[in-house]
C-alpha cells in the first residue's frame, strides 16, 4: 500500500490565482502587498483596482487603477517578503540567509535543525532550500514569537509545509532529533546548547551560528574550540552595496547594508577524534597578561603559558616561531 503525502507548498510561478499573494509596484517604485480575491478591490492613494483583473492572468502585467496609475504586478520573491513579513522578533536579512544556505552547505533533502524560529523568516529559506524531501525542525521557546513564524511561513508557502515541524521550547531541553546534518542557531547564546548540538550533528555535520556582536562571536568560537568535539570555526561577516547606474551616472549608492550579524561555521568531527591541534601562533595581547609571565585565561584562571593549541608550529606568514 502506498504512502499518501500531504500536498506540497504553493508554487511560485504560472498563472495568478486566487489566494495568491502579489505585489503592485508603482511608478515612483512604491510597493504594496496584497492576497488575490474573487471579487474583492484594493485602494490606493489615487483610485481602485478589481482582484479580478489580476486572478488568471500571468506575472509582470500591468494594471491601470480608476484614478490613472499603473501598477506593475509580480509575485513577491522571499527576499521581498521577509524584509515586509509582521515580526515578533527581528528577522534574518536575505544577505546573512543566503549566505547561511551557501555556507553552511543546506543541501536538497537535508535534515535541518533551527533554533529559534523568530519571525519565520530562516526558516521559509531553509524550507526552500531542503525542499519536500528533506526536513526542518524549528524551535522557538517563545510561544507569541513561534506563532507568528507560524503564520508567516503558511502565509508564504500557502499552507502548512509538510517538511516542517516548529516546537516551543529550547534546543538543550526539547531536541529529539538524531542523525542531523546542520543545525542553525539563531539565538542569544548559543554557546549554551553545544552539548546537544554536538549529540545531535552526524559526524561532518555543521552547525552554524548567527549572533550580533563581537562577545557572542568569540564566546562561540572559543566554545566550539573547547567543546572537543568540532574542527576549527570559521567567522565572518557579509556586505552589500547596491550602485546607482543611469547612463554615465554610475556610482555606489549612498546607502548600503553593513553590519547585520555575525556568522560561525564548524564541522562536526568523528566520535573519539581529537582535534589536531591550531598551529597559528597568537597575535601579541590575545592572552592578557597579569602580573609576571601569567595569562589570563577565558574563565577567569591564570596560567603561565599560553594555551597549547596557539603556542606550537608556524606563525601565520609561514616562518617559524623564534
Amino acid at each position: 500500500m502506498s504512502a499518501t503525502h500531504e500536498p506540497g507548498p504553493r508554487t511560485p510561478h504560472g498563472t495568478l490565482r486566487d489566494g495568491d499573494q502579489v505585489q503592485l509596484t508603482d511608478p515612483k517604485g512604491r510597493i504594496n502587498t496584497i492576497t488575490l480575491q474573487t471579487g474583492k478591490q484594493w485602494h490606493g492613494h489615487k483610485g481602485y483596482l478589481q482582484h479580478d483583473e489580476i486572478i488568471g492572468r500571468p506575472e509582470g502585467i500591468v494594471v491601470r487603477s480608476t484614478g490613472g496609475i499603473d501598477y506593475l504586478v509580480f509575485r513577491p520573491l522571499l527576499q521581498d517578503f521577509a524584509v515586509r513579513m509582521p515580526r515578533g522578533a527581528a528577522v534574518v536579512y536575505p544577505k546573512d540567509a543566503g549566505q547561511i544556505i551557501a555556507m553552511a552547505d543546506i543541501f536538497p533533502g537535508a535534515r535541518v535543525v533551527e533554533a529559534g524560529a523568530g519571525s519565520g523568516a530562516l526558516s521559509c529559506f531553509l524550507l526552500r532550500a531542503v525542499g519536500e524531501h528533506g526536513t526542518l525542525s524549528s524551535y522557538e521557546r517563545r510561544e507569541d514569537f513561534a506563532e507568528v513564524a507560524r503564520k508567516n511561513v503558511e502565509k508564504f508557502f500557502g499552507g502548512p509545509h509538510p517538511s516542517w515541524k516548529l516546537t516551543v521550547g529550547s534546543l538543550e531541553d526539547a531536541i529529539t532529533e538524531t542523525d542531523v546534518d546542520r543545525v542553525v542557531l539563531d539565538m542569544l547564546a548559543p554557546w549554551e546548547c553545544l552539548d546537544a548540538v554536538g549529540k545531535a550533528l552526524v559526524p561532518g555535520g555543521l552547525v552554524c551560528a548567527y549572533v550580533a556582536t563581537t562577545t557572542q562571536m568569540s564566546r562561540v568560537v572559543e566554545g566550539l574550540r573547547e567543546h572537543g568535539s568540532f574542527a576549527e570555526p570559521y567567522a565572518f561577516e557579509t556586505m552589500v552595496r547596491s550602485w546607482h547606474v543611469e547612463g554615465l551616472a554610475v556610482r555606489p549608492d549612498h546607502r548600503m547594508v553593513g553590519h547585520t550579524g555575525f556568522l560561525i561555521t564548524a564541522r562536526r568531527l568523528a566520535d573519539g577524534v581529537t582535534p589536531p591541534l591550531r598551529r597559528r601562533r597568537p597575535a601579541k595581547g590575545a592572552y592578557p597578561e597579569t602580573t609576571g609571565n601569567e595569562l589570563t585565561t577565558g574563565d577567569g584562571n591564570t596560567s603561565a603559558t599560553p594555551p597549547a593549541d596557539v603556542t606550537a608550529g608556524e606563525s601565520e606568514i609561514g616562518s617559524p616561531p623564534a
